[in-house]
C-alpha cells in the first residue's frame, strides 16, 4: 500500500531557524545512527520514518558508516526513500557526513579532500539522491589543513551536491576558524553537531557563544545520553538495550552515583507530567541558540514518546535550579578527543 503523508503533520512541531540562514529545523530531527542497519527490520525502519514524517519531522540525518554495516543505513533509508518520500522530497532536509572510518587504507578516513568527496559522492549513490541538503565535516582532523577540509565541504556546495555545509564535534576556536574559512569560500557555516545532554554539557563552555557569532546553528545529538535519560536503567541494565549489546555506552558509566542523579532527574520529570526522555529533550532546546535535538528510535511507540517532548518546552526558574543539581558530567562524551584539538 502506497505511502501518503498524514494531512495535518505540520501541526504541533515547531520549527526553529538555524542561526541567521533562511532554514527552519523541526524542534525534533530524526537521526539513524542506531536502528536502520541490516540488523533491523525493514518494516520496522519504515514504520519509524512514516510516523516520524507525519508528526512533523522533516529532518532525517545520516552518516556514511551508520549500520552495522557501514553504510547500509544509507542504503536502507535509499530503498524507503524511493517508495514511500521521493514526492515529498522538497518537504525534507536530509543530512549526511564523513569524517570517520569507512573503508580500508589511507583514504578513507579523518578530512582530506579526496576522502570527503569520494564519501559523498558514494552517499548519494546509496541513497539515491541527487544533492544532500546538509553535508558534513564528522570530526576535525589534526593532520589536514583546516583549509582543505572546508575547502571539500565548499566545493561540495558549489557543485550542487549539498546545499549547505555543517560541521561536527569541532571545538569552539576550530569552529570559529572554520566558520572564517567558509565566509571566505562563500559558503558560510551552517550548522555545527555536537553531543549535548544534561550528562554532557561541554557547549555550555564557548561553543554556543561562538556559534551565536557566526550566525550558526546548533543541532544536538545524543541529548538523552546515549540512553541513560530514556529510563531504562533506573532498575538495571536490560537485555536489549545499548548498554548490554556494547553499543555506544559502556556498562562501566552506569554507576550508582550517575544514577542517582538520573533518578532524581526522573522525579523532577514526572513532577511536570513528562518522562524523562521528554523533559532532557526540552531542556537541550531551553537555550534559543540550539536549534533542533536529533534523536533516535527502535520503535514507532519509543518516537511518539520523544516527540510528545514538544508537547511542554517550558521550564520554570525553580524547575531550571533544580535540574542543575543533577545535570552534571557523567564521562559520556565519546567524541571529546575531537573537540579538544
Amino acid at each position: 500500500m502506497s505511502y501518503v503523508a498524514a494531512e495535518g503533520r505540520y501541526g504541533p512541531m515547531p520549527y526553529n531557524r538555524t542561526g541567521r540562514s533562511g532554514l527552519r529545523l523541526p524542534a525534533v530531527s530524526l537521526g539513524l545512527w542506531h536502528n536502520f542497519g541490516d540488523d533491523k527490520p525493514i518494516e520496522t525502519q519504515r514504520a519509524i520514518l512514516r510516523r516520524a514524517f507525519d508528526r512533523g519531522v522533516t529532518h532525517f540525518d545520516l552518516a556514511n558508516n551508520y549500520g552495522p554495516p557501514y553504510g547500509s543505513a544509507e542504503i536502507n533509508f535509499g530503498h524507503l526513500y524511493q517508495q514511500d518520500f521521493a514526492r515529498y522530497r522538497d518537504e525534507l532536509v536530509i543530512s549526511t557526513k564523513a569524517g570517520y572510518d569507512m573503508w580500508p587504507g589511507p583514504y578513507g578516513n579523518w578530512g582530506s579532500r579526496k576522502y570527503l568527496l569520494a564519501s559523498l559522492d558514494q552517499s548519494l549513490k546509496r541513497m539515491g539522491l541527487d544533492y544532500v541538503d546538509i553535508f558534513y565535516s564528522h570530526r576535525f582532523d589534526p593532520e589536514t589543513p583546516l583549509e582543505e577540509t572546508m575547502g571539500a565541504l565548499a566545493h561540495a556546495v558549489r557543485s550542487g551536491k549539498a546545499l549547505y555545509a555543517g560541521i561536527s564535534s569541532y571545538s569552539p576556536e576550530r569552529t570559529r576558524q572554520a566558520a572564517a574559512i567558509l565566509r571566505d569560500m562563500g559558503t558560510p557555516l551552517l550548522i555545527h553537531q555536537p553531543s549535548y545532554s544534561m550528562l554532557n554539557r561541554w557547549i555550555e563552555n564557548g561553543l554556543l557563544d561562538v556559534l551565536e557569532e557566526e550566525g550558526a546553528g546548533c543541532i544536538a545529538f545524543s541529548p538523552l545520553a546515549q540512553g541513560m535519560l530514556t529510563g531504562r536503567y533506573l532498575n538495571g541494565i536490560p537485555k536489549d538495550s545499548r548498554a548490554a549489546q556494547g553499543k555506544s555506552l559502556d556498562p562501566s558509566l552506569l554507576t550508582e552515583e550517575s544514577l542517582r542523579h538520573v533518578r532524581r532527574l526522573n522525579e523532577i520529570a514526572g513532577q511536570r507530567g513528562q518522562s524523562l526522555a521528554q523533559m532532557a529533550l526540552a531542556w537541550a532546546l531551553r537555550d534559543r541558540r540550539v536549534t533542533s535535538v536529533l534523536i533516535g528510535a527502535s520503535s514507532v511507540e519509543q518516537l511518539d514518546d520523544s516527540l510528545d517532548a514538544v508537547n511542554r518546552l517550558d521550564f520554570t526558574q525553580d524547575e531550571l535550579d533544580a535540574i542543575d543539581k543533577d545535570a552534571v558530567e557523567c564521562g559520556i562524551n565519546l567524541w571529546a578527543a575531537s573537540s579538544a584539538e
